[in-house]
């Protein structure tokens, strides 16, 4: 098992910097219980100029407020004061390159009513890419997301997580590396952690908000499109469209660009090398270190 803090590990909880190890919370808070909680992934790296950044904070930070907003989670922290706690635990636990989590989680309330209050919590740990380095196998998985009138799912709450670890479990449990769920009307919708994009004829697709989470990476991926002139469109497709790629990826925070090997055992036009994934990877990559990208490198 993944250790990701250790006796001398600090995280900021409620305004203070104390002990992982001696931080406590009640076991009767409405979080535990019913999944009622806020999250964000955010990743810290190490630019070109030596100076440790936190990719995209004011992005993850406005999102976390928001998402605590969508499901009545009182929201009384300021964000600047929250970014500047994670530069503070980044330093306190000598991180450069690490992944960084802001949970938002309420107290105990055993009723079904909104919470009144909040605490938060800032961790980091040392973490690689999240799906590993290699093509993903991916199955198309038998469950869905979940109906966007049945919940907020553009909310990055944590008891929708519930649905992302069934999904990944069962292509786990199936000879797999990850699962694709498709929404409630049977379109392509997203990976249990990481929004999807796939390669035809020279342009680049992926599923439009609506029954998405819409994360910050693919904000940046479609950001990075519109630098490098790669034509894109958000539309709804199904998985006999999706067979018919030439190349396919998946991103997020935490698995960054991945690109796929197969869906259900049939893999696709094209080397993944020779995709227009495989520069968005690398732009992808330049623009977290800060450095500079060579348009030269994109395929003809």
């Amino acid at each position: 098992m993944y250790s990701y803090y250790n006796e001398n590990t600090i995280i900021y909880f409620d305004g203070a910097y104390v002990k992982a190890s001696e931080a406590k919370i009640d076991l009767y808070g409405q979080s535990l219980h019913y999944g009622y909680a806020v999250f964000e992934g955010i990743r810290a790296y190490k630019t070109a100029s030596g100076e440790v950044k936190v990719f995209k904070a004011k992005e993850h930070f406005d999102r976390f407020k928001r998402s605590c907003e969508l499901i009545h989670i009182p929201y009384n922290f300021n964000n600047e004061e929250l970014v500047k706690a994670c530069y503070k635990v980044l330093e306190m636990n000598n991180l450069e390159e690490a992944y960084i989590r802001p949970l938002a989680f309420c107290p105990p309330n055993m009723t079904l009513k909104a919470a009144s209050e909040t605490h938060v919590m800032i961790c980091a740990w040392e973490w690689g890419a999240y799906l590993g380095e290699k093509l993903l196998r991916v199955m198309t998985s038998s469950y869905q997301r979940p109906n966007p009138k049945a919940f907020k799912i553009e909310s990055k709450s944590a008891g929708l997580y519930v649905n992302s670890i069934l999904a990944s479990q069962e292509a786990k449990e199936k000879g797999f590396d990850e699962a694709l769920l498709l929404d409630i009307n049977g379109n392509v919708g997203e990976g249990p952690g990481a929004n999807i994009f796939f390669e035809k004829d020279g342009k680049i697709f992926t599923p439009p908000p609506g029954n998405i989470l819409p994360g910050i990476t693919r904000a940046t991926v479609i950001e990075i499109c519109q630098e490098l002139n790669i034509p894109l469109e958000e539309k709804l497709f199904t998985t006999d469209e999706l067979k018919k790629a030439d190349a396919v990826f998946y991103c997020g925070t935490a698995a960054e660009i991945v690109g796929w090997d197969s869906l259900d055992n049939q893999t696709f036009g094209k080397p993944f090398g020779e995709s227009l994934g495989k520069v968005i990877q690398q732009a992808y990559k330049a623009k977290v270190l800060e450095k500079e990208f060579k348009r030269e490198a994109i395929p003809a």
